[in-house]
């Protein structure tokens, strides 16, 4: 009974997609709420998921030559204000501090809720020559924005993540780097995180508040929600020339530089959770488990079992990142818990199983079962961590084309949103009004145009006119 409730405690998806998600990130110890309104507790099972994409990540910035850096995290009013379409973007979230200590401060300073303005500040002192570029350069940090509304991982008011901020000679040169991180992102999330993602360009209304063009990787959850994972930016030159920033070129002339910024946050968290997870619990990517293979001793009392079992788990050190479950808790409680925390592999041996020199290994994501001789354990185990990671990113994928339409017609698109949700492809004129009008209508964004554009029509899907795009349209976290 005990073994079933721990389960039961987990509402289903298809009841409260909302409710599934909030007890799963708390039954799986991800976070906890704190007495701090909007922001969380991130607890060592939620932490460790976070290290392993930010070392893995980390390790691909490194190999196209970014290097780390740390700026403060307050900026002061005046430097917030020098580029304006910026500040207007940020200044509803925006967190002010008025005193230090005592003392009203002669200038107010905000929390940073993004770095361009500061990295802007330090670029016009660092660069001078061609020599000094480009600049390639991110920072690990937390930000604080005051959201309204905010969800676990998905928005709250501190958030971690990395943003890339670069200095660039040329516009080319800029706009390759902001291509080159976005392909890396959609890269990480299919290769790491099993999130096939779409690669795409931002409408003007939804780029990022100063950015001459917005790039992004959008995936889509298990409830046909669209999720912004990850984007990219060109700046241009708007905030060099805001902020002074010049370099004497070869033909020892003053240049603005071309500046890039990208990011990618703890929503990324969220993400798997919604992608993969089930009405068990956590379903987690081998490459992002912090534990791949759970050890599970039946009959542990047994002599020679719990030995078994450590010899077994001593076997794959250093091949994955394994435990042995000897608490005293029974074997189907054992079972329900490394199911619900999203384990990849439970090994299940018994003193039967000793005997005949084999144990069961159990798939978390399709819960097959599979003998394995413990002699061949060292072989099996890596081999089926490989073979779970890419059926993911497959599975995964399946889920989002068998939820992605078309629509050619506003009939076509209000039918489509209101029976179901999921990614709709439309062709549009490129006209901001039909877009607004779109979004007021049916409640939805444009979340990109696509690299990979199809032509599939000639028509705007709202006014009819001739079409200059292909835009993918959805509900969106």
């Amino acid at each position: 009974m005990a073994d079933k409730k721990m389960v039961e405690e987990i509402t289903s998806m298809d009841v409260d997609f909302a409710q599934w998600y909030t007890d799963i990130v708390k039954k799986a110890e991800l976070i906890d709420y704190t007495s701090v309104k909007g922001c969380m507790v991130i607890k060592p099972a939620g932490y460790a998921i976070w290290e392993l994409i930010q070392k893995q990540l980390d390790e691909r910035f490194k190999e196209t030559g970014v290097q780390n850096v740390y700026l403060p995290m307050f900026i002061p009013e005046s430097l917030l204000q020098k580029e304006k379409d910026h500040v207007e973007g940020f200044a509803p979230e925006v967190a002010w501090v008025t005193h230090g200590g005592l003392e009203p401060l002669a200038e107010r300073m905000c929390v940073r809720p993004t770095s361009e303005t500061l990295f802007c500040d330090f670029y016009k002192n660092d660069i001078h020559s061609y020599r000094d570029l480009p600049k390639v350069y991110n920072q690990w940090c937390s930000v604080v924005r005051w959201e309204k509304e905010t969800r676990p991982f998905l928005r709250s008011r501190e958030f971690l993540w990395q943003e890339g901020h670069t200095a660039h000679a040329t516009e080319e040169d800029a706009q390759n780097r902001t291509i080159q991180m976005l392909n890396l992102y959609a890269d990480f999330c299919e290769q790491v995180l099993a999130i096939p993602v779409i690669k795409g360009q931002k409408t003007d209304k939804e780029k990022f508040a100063g950015a001459v063009a917005t790039y992004t990787i959008e995936a889509l959850m298990h409830d046909g929600k669209a999720l912004q994972s990850g984007t990219s930016h060109n700046f241009g030159d708007g905030f060099a020339k805001a902020f002074g920033i010049q370099f004497a070129d070869k033909d020892n002339t003053l240049k603005y530089v071309h500046q890039t910024s990208w990011g990618m946050t703890t929503r990324l968290i969220g993400a798997i959770i919604m992608t993969h997870g089930d009405n068990e619990g956590l379903v987690l990517p081998p490459r992002v488990a912090p534990i791949q293979v759970c050890v599970i001793p039946i009959q542990q009392k047994k002599e020679g079992v719990l030995d078994k079992a450590f010899e077994i788990a001593d076997s794959l050190k250093g091949i994955c990142r394994v435990k042995v479950d000897d608490t005293d808790k029974t074997p189907g409680f054992k079972f329900a818990e490394a199911e619900m925390r999203g384990y990849p592999i439970r090994i299940e041996i018994g003193p039967r199983d000793i005997e005949e020199g084999k144990c069961v290994l159990v798939r978390r994501d399709t819960r097959e079962k599979l003998e394995c001789a413990i002699a061949d354990i060292a072989k099996k185990v890596p081999e089926l961590l490989e073979t779970i990671q890419s059926e993911m990113l497959e599975r995964a994928r399946k889920h989002r084309d068998a939820h992605t339409y078309v629509a050619h017609n506003m009939e076509e698109m209000e039918k489509i949103f209101s029976e179901t949700t999921g990614f709709v492809k439309a062709m549009w004129c490129g006209d901001r009004a039909c877009e607004d009008q779109i979004k007021e209508k049916l409640a939805v964004t444009s979340r990109c145009a696509p690299f990979e554009q199809e032509n599939l029509g000639d028509t705007c899907v709202c006014c009819g006119k001739p079409a200059k795009k292909m835009i993918y349209w959805g509900k969106a976290y």
